[in-house]
């Protein structure tokens, strides 16, 4: 393997071919293979990891939540965030307002699951009963939170949200 020294309008620079790495500015331009990393993350991938990971919070919310079941749970989200999910950004909006939405649920499904087994609930079924609300609400509103800022963020074009964050002056008064 030997390295060669190219001559170029900028100057001599140094060409790797073997191994990839150009210093030489005008090569850079010229690769047009997609790099790796831009393939990999995706919407579909993020559809998919966002789908594991709100079937994961359903099979901790229900209990007896059986494999096939989790399987369903996975694929119906992995289809509504590919579906509604155009960007990554998108995904993950979805993927946390249903977080949200299956912690609202939690302490309902704990309670019709004590409710199930006894007429009279035991002082720790109350327990239980009682850290599912206090739980389910506070991860529900940071869930439901986080997706309204997700939503809110993937509304706004890209320059308008940079020219806000350096435009510090107060807009003109209007007439």
């Amino acid at each position: 393997m030997s390295l060669g020294l190219a001559s170029s309008p900028t100057g001599t620079s140094i060409d790797n071919h073997a191994v990839g790495t150009h210093t030489n500015p005008a090569h850079r331009q010229r690769s047009t293979t997609p790099s790796m990393v831009a393939t990999w993350w995706s919407p579909q991938l993020n559809a998919l990891l966002g789908s594991l990971i709100v079937a994961a919070g359903a099979w901790l919310a229900w209990d007896s939540f059986s494999p096939w079941g989790v399987f369903l749970v996975a694929g119906g989200v992995a289809g509504l965030l590919i579906w509604q999910g155009r960007t990554i950004g998108l995904v993950w909006a979805w993927a946390t307002l249903l977080l949200g939405a299956e912690s609202l649920a939690w302490p309902i499904v704990t309670m019709v699951q004590v409710r199930s087994t006894t007429t009279e609930p035991t002082d720790e079924q109350m327990g239980t009963i009682l850290s599912a609300v206090v739980m389910g609400l506070l991860s529900a509103v940071f869930w439901i939170t986080l997706s309204y800022g997700l939503f809110k963020r993937a509304g706004q074009p890209i320059a308008a949200s940079l020219t806000d964050a350096t435009d510090s002056q107060p807009p003109p008064p209007q007439a």
